[in-house]
């Protein structure tokens, strides 16, 4: 009966979408229909083409889909449709990287990718800062800068999802080209500089999603078990963390920071300092000692002074470059044990090149180096401070991502969250599923029955 009920709605979903022209994300990638008269000069004319086949790509994933569906049980569907998304992975790698970050936003702001319908492995669930996480496997900031697509990217099955950064003020970032693919290597250089929609587009839209979840946990909790485990933020399901940013031109960054506080924690389940962007001038000079306690103080206070509820007010976490000497590190485990800091993330992006991208032609372009390349390097530095901290602060591990083992050996350096971003642009969300199994099963093969208890094994 589930079956055809869901072969019904599919049908129908798929009739609406054709009628209503609702594979509109590809928009970008096509003007033919909006200039019917005028001859198209070629570069538009190449741009229709590949509108066109994504958006014939899509129509025919949605009629194998509906025919799947009427003999699939509902979690082979849903990892069937998981799997077909790598069908358009090469569509994108011809588009222009940024062009192609922007669809694949737009396309999960509107519903057209897949969403999760199968449970975690129940070993992948941990509690951190009070909150449920479903797993540990997280989306970086610098996806969803302007929280466009929250909702469709925690039902990817993300465990949390970090949007930002985000500035006090509107600002376009630098000139383009500012993201270059190191395909081979699997990295990314990108100098794109806070480009942000700014704190008050950014809370109206959070707002407004804030609202659905909490309208969905009460009808969900309605409909449930009084005794079922809930696993999410305060607005629902999912964790959902804010990245707050400084704007280029300010003068006062602590002012900036303090505007974000008042503007967007009411939304998240955490938030984040980000002083460690490399494209950002002067930035990363808030990592000093006496800098960085001045400015974690400042925001501390600009958050506690605000009204909360039971759930108190949001964590605070700082997140750090992997360019770091060792005496950097020591003064910022100092700072972030004097100042009972929530947490910390580990890493930015780098800007030094090595040696297995230096070949790379594209390598010499300016920016930060995400990607495989970043693994040992932040990981190191990862080690490090877990060390430093005695493991009395929550770390969350990232730069370098790519499988199921690498999140495991990010948690035996002492992560007790993982996120990713560089492989899940150029895998999708197949990466997810993927990881998630490959994370069971390493800490099920080690004698592990929590992520919790590999956290920093390595080290302890």
């Amino acid at each position: 009966m589930a079956v055809r009920v869901s072969s019904k709605i599919w049908r129908e979903y798929l009739f609406n979408k054709v009628k209503s022209g609702g594979f509109g994300a590809t928009r970008h990638c096509s003007s033919a229909t909006q200039t019917p008269i005028a001859p198209l000069p070629k570069k538009t004319s190449h741009s229709s083409k590949k509108g066109r086949l994504f958006t014939g790509t899509a129509i025919g994933l949605l009629i194998a889909g509906g025919a799947y569906v009427s003999t699939a049980d509902e979690a082979t569907f849903c990892g069937w449709l998981f799997s077909a998304t790598k069908l358009v992975n090469p569509l994108f790698a011809l588009l222009d990287a940024e062009v192609a970050h922007r669809l694949a936003v737009s396309a999960a702001a509107r519903g057209l990718v897949p969403r999760e319908k199968r449970p975690d492995p129940s070993i992948l669930g941990l509690e951190v800062w009070g909150r449920k996480f479903s797993n540990p496997i997280g989306l970086a900031a610098g996806f969803d800068k302007n929280a466009e697509a929250v909702e469709g990217l925690l039902g990817l099955g993300f465990g949390f999802v970090e949007v930002g950064s985000v500035t006090p003020v509107p600002q376009e970032g630098n000139p383009k080209p500012r993201i270059f693919r190191l395909r081979q290597e699997g990295a990314i250089i990108n100098r794109c500089g806070f480009n942000s929609e700014g704190i008050f587009a950014v809370a109206k839209r959070l707002g407004v999603q804030h609202g659905k979840r909490k309208l969905a946990e009460t009808s969900s909790t309605s409909s449930s078990s009084n005794d079922e485990v809930k696993q999410g933020g305060k607005a629902g399901p999912g964790i959902l963390g804010v990245n707050i940013g400084k704007n280029k031109t300010s003068e006062d960054a602590a002012a900036d920071y303090v505007q974000g506080v008042h503007s967007l924690s009411q939304y998240a389940d955490y938030l984040v300092i980000n002083v460690s962007s490399p494209n950002t001038p002067g930035l990363r000079m808030l990592q000093g000692r006496k800098q960085l306690k001045d400015l974690v103080k400042k925001i501390q206070a600009a958050r506690d002074e605000m009204q909360w509820g039971e759930e108190g007010p949001p964590p605070l976490l700082v997140k750090i470059a992997p360019d770091l000497s060792k005496e950097d590190l020591e003064d910022i485990a100092a700072v972030a044990l004097a100042l009972r800091l929530d947490g910390l993330i580990i890493s930015n992006t780098t800007i030094s090149r090595p040696d297995s991208v230096r070949q790379n032609p594209v390598a010499e372009e300016s920016g930060g180096l995400s990607g495989k390349p970043l693994f040992n390097l932040s990981t190191n530095i990862l080690k490090e401070t877990y060390i430093l901290t005695r493991g009395r602060i929550p770390l969350i591990g990232c730069g370098g991502i790519s499988s199921g083992e690498d999140a495991y050996k990010k948690i035996r350096a002492g992560a007790t969250l993982v996120q990713l971003y560089t492989q899940f642009a150029y895998e999708g969300p197949a990466l997810i599923p993927r990881i998630k199994a490959e994370l069971a099963e390493c800490l099920e093969r080690d004698g592990f029955k929590t992520v919790q208890e590999a956290v920093g094994a390595d080290y302890r």
